[in-house]
């Protein structure tokens, strides 16, 4: 199969769109592992404009690289994939992460967590919770914060496996065609977005999202038809083309849905208190946004169509080791530029800007040390053999 570049810059893009979005986390009021003492309620529309889709995209796009991977590797892929994906979310649950749980205690226990680094890593290994500020709002160790979607993603490609081993073939081929004929015209506008409504109407309301894995049915839902999608629809080049056509309208879809959502939460003052019909049209809203706005970015892709590059080949390898570091990063530097007193209108972008370049910096370091590397979900280096017929030097 021949690689398609555009989807590696919808991949890159969409990851680093984490970083203005969790720096966001840090001004806004919902609840996160640090907090600025100076609020910015006005950003949450902004963040809004993103979460519906910015993760279902990530793993459409991870399946699509998936099937890939397995295309390439067909006997072996489970096992590439495991080694890429458990190593770096095992070496980031136990190396990368406990900082942001650290600063999380060192700011919200009342009084403070004078326990030291040290202290709280002998507590952090044992494992359970460490603190809880509150019933449910506990601050637990082992934990993978933000890289539930390393968990995920293996989950689903595990779920993919055993598919693929134990279902007979030809239910597997009839399942994936009547998928594929379902989508293609304008059926891959419309049927993903009912499913990703149904789920946000259906299932969000008693099975709300937790990033917990084993008790997270809307998430699941939401990102495993996803995934699916991306892995059965690689080569479908009538889906792929109808998305191309409609991205214009998708677009106007997404950003009439995303106004009229916004408009709708705007009327009240806390969403507990929003009455049950229109929590329905608002929860529709999003799932129309949700796959209107991916179906957009698609189309957009792949309309470009851009070539491969020494700039897409390097942002490509980056990606992963940038993930993976980008949220401690920002909440170390949150929690000590708070003695500066910045204004967010300053610190925000200062954020953004440092997290950037600390986490490219980061990448640097990582790619030239060879033990590091497949930590951070990087191939080891081939070793360097000399040519079939180099002769040895004379002497």
């Amino acid at each position: 199969m021949q690689r398609r570049h555009d989807l590696d810059w919808v991949r890159i893009l969409a990851f680093a769109l984490l970083v203005p979005y969790h720096v966001g986390m840090y001004y806004v009021r919902w609840d996160w592992h640090v907090k600025s003492p100076e609020l910015v309620p006005a950003l949450e529309p902004l963040m809004v404009l993103s979460a519906p889709w910015r993760l279902s995209l990530l793993f459409l796009v991870s399946g699509v690289a998936t099937a890939f991977l397995k295309a390439k590797l067909p006997s072996g892929f489970l096992r590439q994939r495991s080694w890429r994906l458990l190593l770096p979310l095992l070496f980031g649950m136990y190396v990368v992460v406990p900082p942001q749980a650290f600063l999380e205690l060192v700011e919200k226990v009342p009084g403070g967590y004078h326990t030291g680094y040290l202290g709280f890593m002998s507590q952090y290994l044992q494992g359970g919770d460490i603190y809880c500020m509150a019933p449910h709002d506990c601050v637990d160790g082992p934990t993978w914060n933000h890289l539930w979607f390393v968990a995920y993603l293996w989950t689903y490609t595990l779920a993919l496996w055993v598919v693929c081993r134990w279902l007979p073939r030809a239910w597997r081929t009839k399942a994936a065609g009547w998928i594929r004929s379902a989508c293609s015209g304008r059926g891959i506008l419309l049927w993903p977005m009912l499913w990703l409504v149904a789920a946000r109407v259906l299932v969000y309301p008693h099975f709300p999202s937790t990033h917990d894995l084993t008790d997270d049915a809307y998430n699941h839902v939401q990102y495993g038809l996803v995934f699916a999608l991306g892995y059965l629809l690689v080569n479908a080049d009538t889906a792929w083309e109808q998305l191309r056509r409609s991205r214009h309208w998708m677009l106007a879809l997404a950003l009439a849905s995303y106004a009229v959502m916004i408009a709708g939460y705007l009327q009240f003052d806390d969403f507990d208190t929003i009455p049950d019909g229109p929590v329905a049209i608002l929860r529709t809203l999003w799932g129309v946004m949700e796959w209107s706005a991916i179906a957009a970015i698609l189309g957009y892709a792949r309309a470009c169509n851009p070539k491969d590059s020494p700039l897409l080949r390097y942002l490509t390898t980056a990606v992963f080791p940038f993930y993976i570091l980008h949220q401690t990063v920002i909440v170390v530097l949150a929690h000590n530029l708070k003695p500066l007193h910045l204004a967010p209108a300053v610190e925000g972008p200062l954020l953004i800007l440092s997290t950037f370049a600390l986490c490219l910096l980061g990448h640097e370091g990582i790619r030239h040390v060879g033990w590091l590397r497949p930590l951070f979900g990087l191939k080891l280096e081939p070793k360097c053999l000399p040519a079939p017929d180099a002769q040895p030097r004379a002497g």
